[in-house]
């Protein structure tokens, strides 16, 4: 496993795609939070980095299957998933090295927004942000991206085309996000069906763990999801 993602992690920054992804999404966040009148943070009036964990989500629907869509499509196009699958390792150990090796990317690209809160806090009036609120935030962005990876995984399981599988994990990433929320919003469901329907999407778990509250029932429900699709990404791996 520790092989597989050692070349993984070394080939997303052998070429420009995985600096130029990252540098834009904290030129994006940047951007939205402190420079676009709608969103900065100066004409919000508090020192709250909500703007920032509001747009990040939309931001890593697209981030995060950029980083993943070339994980086994790649491999499938080039011929050398036959080669690794010569290699002593299990198809388990082949998903999750290059399953970690994008977790890791991942949190790169959200390490350097820990500026932001420094700078919140220097520029704040009185007693600086909710430090509890934004650690939970912090999580609930993670654990959200973990999931965006996973199924990114899974797409690119399916085809040899990275495009495809890109356009494939962001609509299915889109879908689990806000899909669930948008359909219990439906009248008909307002009796008391909707609520249930709004917790099976990831924007509800997300939210909750934002107010800075860890509940385990969060942290079961990102976790379940993230077995699952890479569960899916094995059984796909199985059947070449």
């Amino acid at each position: 496993m520790w092989a597989v993602y050692k070349k993984e992690f070394r080939q997303f920054f052998s070429n420009l795609t995985g600096y130029i992804a990252i540098i834009v999404f904290l030129l994006l966040s940047g951007l939205f939070l402190f420079v676009f009148p709608e969103t900065s943070i100066f004409d919000f009036g508090y020192a709250s980095l909500d703007k920032f964990f509001e747009l990040s989500p939309w931001i890593l629907l697209l981030l995060v299957p950029a980083i993943s869509m070339r994980s086994f499509s790649e491999e499938f196009r080039s011929g050398t998933f036959e080669i690794l699958q010569t290699t002593p390792v299990s198809q388990w150990q082949i998903v999750g090295g290059k399953y970690a090796a994008g977790l890791v990317v991942i949190l790169i690209a959200l390490l350097p927004t820990l500026v932001y809160v420094v700078s919140i806090r220097a520029l704040s009036a009185q007693n600086g942000i909710d430090a509890g609120a934004t650690a939970g935030s912090y999580i609930g962005l993670f654990f959200l991206a973990a999931v965006f990876a996973a199924i990114g995984s899974w797409c690119s399981s399916f085809t040899h085309n990275p495009v495809v599988a890109f356009m494939t994990a962001a609509f299915f990433c889109f879908f689990l996000y806000n899909g669930f929320r948008a359909v219990s919003l439906v009248p008909a469901l307002a009796s008391g069906a909707g609520y249930y329907l709004e917790m099976a999407g990831i924007d509800f778990h997300y939210h909750s763990i934002s107010r800075g509250v860890i509940d385990s029932r969060d942290l079961l429900y990102f976790l379940s999801l993230i077995l699952f699709f890479l569960t899916l990404t094995k059984r796909n791996l199985s059947k070449r």
